[in-house]
């Protein structure tokens, strides 16, 4: 597949995307991450963790202060989120003032005040959906913009039925939240979707998504996917190993999902993905980098 070509404006700056594939790179400020569980609640830690991934070649840096694991009920509020994520972008902007940062939040507020702080994408799961106040001011803010899917709340993912067709589901909703992104005044050039593989999708809700990224290529926008060591990963990858939980469910640690997910990374970039969201930068960059040498042998 040919991989269309973007300028992503984020502020003041112009990322290219197509010519090769970006590399987002996660640092979760929260007491229950699902994959690494607090490790990086303390500033000091999850400073360090971000210099150690732009070491890796990280190209963006994504915070967040609020898990969105599955089964999460219990909200953060603005005011703890910030705390959590402002002292480690104003650390990380003066350590490394070139790096590009983005938070991971659904609150305009907490998104506005890390704009502030020196983030210049604000990465919303909702879809631009859980805050009436975001798009306004993504608009007014002028930076990037991941739009992403996400099918209810954590809390309800559980009892969700199941998808006849995930791939027309999340291709109808993106689009939507483009209507709402375009009419509150964001500029296309600021904008990137993200299917929202794993959230609120099934176990085999998700590979469609994986297999027909050109189907939601064709709504003109860069593409960002985000698959690290998600339970669907850990699910194929316990069958393979037979491998069963105490409650018959097959299954594997965050942890032991990386070569795994890099294979989930790798078809996502032959698919037509322009950023890839990982915890493992080391080796998403050198597995997309082969990925990039196979896409541009096609061409």
């Amino acid at each position: 597949m040919k991989r269309a070509r973007f300028q992503w404006e984020t502020g003041a700056r112009k990322l290219r995307l197509g010519e090769r594939t970006l590399v987002m790179g996660i640092v979760n400020v929260t007491p229950d991450s699902f994959s690494d569980g607090g490790k990086y609640l303390k500033p000091a830690a999850a400073v360090a963790q971000g210099l150690r991934l732009l070491e890796a070649g990280a190209d963006i840096l994504d915070i967040g202060g609020e898990s969105t694991r599955p089964g999460a009920s219990a909200a953060v509020t603005a005011e703890q989120e910030a705390e959590r994520v402002l002292p480690v972008i104003a650390e990380w902007k003066r350590r490394v003032p070139e790096c590009v940062i983005s938070v991971d939040t659904y609150k305009a507020w907490v998104a506005e005040v890390a704009l502030a702080a020196g983030a210049e994408i604000v990465n919303d799961v909702s879809g631009l959906r859980g805050d009436p106040a975001m798009a306004a001011m993504v608009a007014r803010a002028k930076c990037g913009v991941v739009v992403m899917q996400m099918r209810g709340r954590p809390a309800e993912w559980k009892s969700l039925p199941p998808l006849k067709n995930p791939v027309a589901l999340v291709k109808r909703e993106l689009a939507e939240s483009v209507a709402v992104a375009l009419e509150a005044g964001i500029a296309k050039k600021r904008i990137v979707l993200d299917p929202g593989i794993g959230f609120g999708k099934r176990f085999e809700e998700n590979y469609p998504l994986l297999a027909r990224l050109d189907q939601l290529a064709v709504l003109g926008y860069p593409l960002l996917v985000g698959t690290s060591r998600k339970s669907f990963i850990g699910r194929t990858v316990a069958k393979a190993r037979g491998i069963l939980d105490k409650d018959g469910r097959e299954m594997v640690p965050p942890d032991e999902r990386v070569f795994g997910t890099l294979a989930s990374e790798a078809a996502a970039v032959m698919g037509g993905a322009h950023i890839l969201r990982t915890h493992d930068v080391r080796a998403c960059v050198d597995a997309v980098r082969v990925a990039d040498e196979v896409m541009k042998a096609q061409q």
